[in-house]
C-alpha cells in the first residue's frame, strides 16, 4: 500500500492505517510504503521526477499495489506543467510494471484529464494503466469516469467509512466531563483540518446570526483542528478566522491536531456537527459522525449528498445554513445571514476567491479584538486586540518549495535546500518566534 502514515498527522493516513488491519485480519501480508519516515516499512520522495521511477523498481515484486491517491503525494504544491508530465510519466510506468493496481481516489483534478494538451493525454495514459480505481460516491464515479475517459466499470464504489471502527466508548457526558465543555449546554462542532475550503468561518457567522433562544440551555459552537499545510493562505485563514471566533460570543476555537480518541470524544459530546465545506469530494468527518449516531449539517457539495444518511441537512448557502442551525435548536427560520456568494464545484475558483477576500480584508478596518484579547474578556481584551491585529495579518515566514517549471531545475533546487536548510531553518524559525512575541507583546497589558 502506497500512503501517507502515522504518526504524520494526515486524514488519509489514518484512513490508511485501518484499511491496513482489515487487509491483515483477513490474512493479506500488506507492507506500506509512504512518502517520507513514518511507521510504515519503506520510506521513498514520490512527489519528484525520480520518485515514480524508483517506485516502478518496486512495484513489481507484489502480488497487488494500492494506492491512496491525493495529488499532493505525488505532485509539489505549485508544480508547473512541465514537472506534472515527468511524475505522470513515471506514475504511467510504475503502474504498467505493477501485476495489479487499485488506486483509492481521496481527491483528483479532474480538468488535468480534459482537453487535447500533452499533459492531459499523459494524465489519461495514466489512469488507463490502472486496473481498478475506487471513489467513495457516485458523484465521484461519474466525474472520474468522465473526465479521464475510464470504463465506469472499472470504478467501484467503496463506503468511505467500511474500515472505520469506534475509538471511543464514553458517553457523552463523560466526553463533556473529559473535555471541559458544560451539561447543560447545546453544543454545535465543526472538526478537521482549519483550511479555506472547509468553510468553518461560514459556521461561526452563520452562529453569531442564531438570534435569542432558549435561555433554559444556552448554546456554543467549537472549532476543532489544526493547520494542515505550512503555507502562507493558510495561516491567513487561520488569522482570519481567530478573529471572527473572538468577536462571536460563545464560538470557541480549539486549535491543535488531536488525536483519534480525543477526536472521537468530541464527536461523541457533541449534539450536531456543522461542516459548511466549500470544496469537498468526499468526508471521513461525515462517516465518523455517522458512527456515533450524530446530526450532521453539510454543504450540498462534492460527494456529500451520497454520504448522506438520516439526520443529515444538506444546504446550498448561508442562509440554509442559518436555518438548519435553528432548526437543530427547535427555533423558527430567523432572520438571513447576509449574502455571501460563493463560487460552487471548481476548487481553483473557490480558492482564488478566498485568496482575493484575503488580500481585501487585510485592506480594511482592524477587527475589534482576537482570541487572545478574548479570552482576557472586558475592553482590556479587545484594546489589546486591536493593537496586536496588523502583526497578525503579517504571515508566518515560511520558505518557498523547491519546485520549477524548467527540466531538471527542481532538483538543483530541492539539493539546494537540504545543503542550505542547517542555516537557513533556524533563521526562520527565529523570524516566526520573534513575529509571535510581538504580538504577545502588544496583546499584554504592559505592551
Amino acid at each position: 500500500m502506497i500512503s501517507p502514515y502515522p504518526p504524520l498527522r494526515d486524514g488519509i493516513g489514518n484512513y490508511a492505517v485501518q484499511e491496513v488491519k482489515l487487509l491483515r485480519a483477513a490474512g493479506h501480508d500488506v507492507e506500506v510504503l509512504s512518502p517520507e519516515p513514518s511507521a510504515a516499512h519503506h520510506h521513498l520522495e514520490l512527489a519528484s521526477p525520480r520518485g515514480p521511477l524508483a517506485l516502478a523498481k518496486r512495484v513489481g515484486a507484489y502480488d497487488r499495489v494500492i494506492v491512496q491517491f491525493h495529488p499532493d503525494v505525488f505532485f509539489p504544491i505549485g508544480a508547473g506543467g512541465a514537472l506534472r508530465l515527468q511524475i505522470t510519466a513515471g506514475l504511467t510506468l510504475a503502474f504498467r510494471i505493477a501485476a495489479d493496481v487499485e488506486v483509492r481516489v481521496h481527491e483528483v483534478d479532474y480538468e488535468l484529464g480534459r482537453g487535447r494538451s500533452v499533459l492531459a493525454k499523459a494524465t489519461r495514459a495514466m489512469w488507463a494503466r490502472v486496473d481498478r480505481v475506487s471513489v467513495h460516491t457516485e458523484a465521484e464515479r461519474d466525474r472520474f469516469a468522465h473526465a479521464f475517459g475510464f470504463s465506469r466499470d472499472r470504478i467501484a464504489l467503496t463506503d468511505h467509512g467500511a474500515s472505520f471502527v469506534r475509538r471511543a466508548r464514553a458517553t457523552q457526558a463523560e466526553a463533556r466531563a473529559r473535555l471541559g465543555l458544560p451539561d447543560d449546554t447545546f453544543v454545535f462542532l465543526s472538526i478537521g483540518f482549519l483550511q479555506p475550503h472547509k468553510g468553518f468561518d461560514r459556521a461561526v457567522r452563520a452562529f453569531a446570526h442564531l438570534g435569542p433562544g432558549d435561555d433554559t440551555r444556552p448554546r456554543r459552537l467549537d472549532v476543532v483542528g489544526s493547520v494542515r499545510l505550512d503555507d502562507p493562505n493558510h495561516a491567513a485563514y487561520l488569522d482570519e478566522l481567530r478573529d471572527l471566533v473572538a468577536e462571536t460570543p460563545g464560538v470557541h476555537l480549539h486549535e491543535g491536531y488531536v488525536g483519534d480518541e480525543t477526536f472521537d470524544l468530541w464527536l461523541v459530546a457533541a449534539d450536531a456537527l456543522v461542516l459548511p465545506y466549500r470544496v469537498i469530494w468526499s468526508s471521513g468527518v461525515v462517516e465518523r459522525a455517522h458512527l456515533y449516531d450524530r446530526p450532521v449539517i453539510a454543504s450540498r457539495v462534492g460527494g456529500l449528498a451520497d454520504q448522506a444518511t438520516v439526520g443529515t441537512l444538506l444546504v446550498d448557502d448561508d442562509d440554509e445554513l442559518l436555518a438548519a442551525m435553528r432548526s437543530m435548536l427547535g427555533l423558527g427560520a430567523g432572520a438571513t445571514t447576509p449574502p455571501i456568494a460563493w463560487p460552487h464545484g471548481d476548487r481553483d475558483a473557490v480558492l482564488g476567491e478566498i485568496r482575493s477576500r484575503a488580500r481585501s480584508e487585510r485592506g480594511s478596518a482592524l477587527p475589534r479584538h482576537t482570541a487572545t484579547g478574548a479570552a482576557r474578556g472586558g475592553v482590556e481584551g479587545v484594546r489589546a486586540g486591536a493593537r496586536s491585529a496588523a502583526l497578525r495579518r503579517v504571515p508566518p515566514l515560511v520558505l518557498p518549495a523547491p519546485v520549477s517549471a524548467r527540466p531538471g531545475v527542481s532538483a538543483v533546487k530541492r539539493v539546494i535546500r537540504r545543503l542550505t536548510a542547517w542555516q537557513v531553518d533556524p533563521v526562520v524559525d527565529q523570524v516566526n518566534r520573534l513575529r509571535q512575541a510581538l504580538i504577545e507583546s502588544a496583546e499584554s497589558r504592559e505592551g
